[in-house]
């Protein structure tokens, strides 16, 4: 997959049915949903795939426990919907999750119990499992270091997980399976116009500086907390639509909670949810809701943020973790459109909203991972009424994505489906593929290779970060490994010692803000 080809298509290309900006995962649904259709599309994202909030979730495929709570059944029955056609159409990727909701007050079982069945209920025949009461003794079997003091029992539910960035690149994959074309590293600068209306993007190779214009029927901004930004080079009084919030996520060894089983606290101290998740051999702790005025590219945890989830997670596990416990700290944010002129963002709504200004420029924004798909088709459905395209259905809730496998594979290879067994022959041509990069990773050099041959890695961040998960699973273990990835992928894009030296020089700086000292 030659980016240079890619590149040169979007460049030279006449007319685009749809140009989307934004590479996460709803502008990634957006474009697979419009490519499925028949749409000639182009999709361009400023920095790398999922580089933002799209690689910083809780790692949930769910329906929304406390949006329930908020009487927001509309939203839980679609994402609930949602969740079964993501397993379904990417079962490598999206599997059943065990969570235990403890009850250490004799009204709790009842209370989250009679909830929870409407969860399933509302999941109708694409119920991940019933939710039941459990003992004390089956909760302490499934959650062996969950705090025993007080104990009474608790709810056993199911809901869905996944690799998020894993699933953006199937996204990705399939996109350019189906004929798009997509360019990481490529940021809108500005529009061009037809009179009063938007006929195109002014798009800039942030690699070589070049520009060029994408000639477009319709245009999608997709660009998560930075809908705002897109929407300014439109309008430049335009007001802010968003109040973004910041989410914080620790990571710890698996050791503090072994099983299969997830923890699910109902509510905190702030009144959130949290959230305690077994995910590739660690431990996930989160979330955090913090209001925040500026998006920044690389957000960094609160000081009382991180004290916050240790706390939560003494509270509730018999090993206390402290800060030299943290393999990985990372914060994302949520794009929250806004509503009134409160400051609790987390009670604002995680509906999407699509909105098309004077134009003709189509913003989308708002919702959740596990309605990505949905997003995407009622994004497509609007750009065709601006585009006064012909109307063509969507297909997507039977698309299988790129990857589909009928059969888990065992290894830790699992996450590329079918794709996994060519992975395994580059590591066999070559041998010297078939390493680790670091002990404490369960990454090769075989997997380096394949992200920037067939997945559009351009740097190290790109294949620590999200072609593998690297940084999340141990930031300093990636640290270690980052000058090997980096010799890799010099080989492969044909760069040179001085271009080693500054992405190991960058990366390292990028990741020790990973790291909880």
């Amino acid at each position: 997959m030659n980016r240079s080809e890619l590149f040169n298509q979007a460049r030279d290309s006449h007319t685009w049915d749809i140009v989307i900006i934004g590479g996460g995962a709803t502008g990634l649904g957006s474009a697979v949903d419009a490519v499925a259709r028949g749409y000639r599309t182009l999709l361009i994202e400023a920095s790398d795939f999922a580089k933002g909030t799209s690689s910083r979730s809780t790692k949930l495929v769910h329906g929304g426990v406390r949006y329930l709570a908020q009487g927001n059944i509309g939203l839980v029955r679609d994402a609930l919907h949602e969740r079964g056609l993501m397993q379904r159409n990417a079962p490598q990727l999206v599997h059943t999750l065990p969570l235990v909701i403890p009850a250490y007050n004799w009204w709790d079982q009842p209370f989250y119990g009679a909830g929870l069945i409407s969860y399933d209920l509302l999941a109708g025949n694409l119920s991940l499992g019933r939710s039941w009461p459990i003992s004390r003794a089956e909760a302490l079997k499934r959650v062996p270091t969950l705090e025993p003091e007080r104990l009474k029992g608790g709810v056993l539910y199911y809901d869905g997980q996944f690799d998020d960035t894993r699933y953006a690149v199937a996204l990705l994959r399939t996109f350019l399976d189906l004929g798009g074309v997509a360019l990481n590293y490529t940021k809108a600068i500005g529009f061009t116009r037809s009179g009063e209306r938007i006929n195109g993007v002014i798009a800039q190779d942030i690699e070589t500086g070049v520009e060029f214009t994408a000639v477009a029927r319709a245009v999608v901004n997709a660009t998560g907390v930075y809908v705002d930004a897109v929407r300014s080079l439109d309008e430049p009084q335009s007001k802010p639509i968003l109040s973004p919030s910041q989410g914080v996520h620790i990571v710890l060894d698996r050791s503090f909670m072994p099983g299969d089983t997830a923890l699910m606290i109902p509510r905190t101290d702030d009144g959130r949810v949290l959230f305690a998740i077994p995910w590739h051999e660690r431990v996930v702790i989160g979330t955090t809701d913090t209001p925040i005025r500026d998006a920044a590219i690389e957000p960094r945890a609160l000081p009382e943020e991180i004290e916050f989830l240790i706390k939560h997670a003494a509270r509730y596990l018999t090993r206390d973790p402290v800060h030299s416990d943290v393999l990985s700290i990372y914060a994302g944010l949520r794009p929250l459109v806004k509503a009134g002129t409160g400051n609790n963002t987390s009670a604002l709504s995680r509906d999407h909203t699509l909105i098309v200004s004077q134009s003709g420029l189509i913003t989308v924004t708002g919702g959740k991972w596990t309605t990505y798909r949905h997003m995407g088709e009622d994004t497509i459905n609007r750009a065709i009424k601006v585009g006064n395209l012909a109307h063509n259905p969507s297909t997507t809730r039977d698309l299988k994505l790129h990857g589909w496998s009928e059969t888990p594979d065992p290894s830790a290879l699992a996450v590329y489906g079918s794709d996994a067994d060519s992975i395994r022959k580059l590591a066999i041509e070559q041998p010297d593929l078939a390493r680790i990069l670091h002990a404490r990773l369960p990454y090769r050099a075989a997997e380096v290779v394949w992200a920037a041959r067939y997945e559009l890695a351009r740097t190290v961040e790109d294949v620590l970060a999200r072609r593998t998960r690297a940084l999340l699973l141990d930031a300093r273990a990636s640290i270690e490994a980052a000058p090997r990835v980096a010799e890799l992928l010099a080989g492969e894009l044909g760069l040179d010692q001085a271009w080693r030296d500054r992405q190991v020089a960058a990366y390292t700086s990028l990741a020790e803000g990973y790291i909880l000292r």
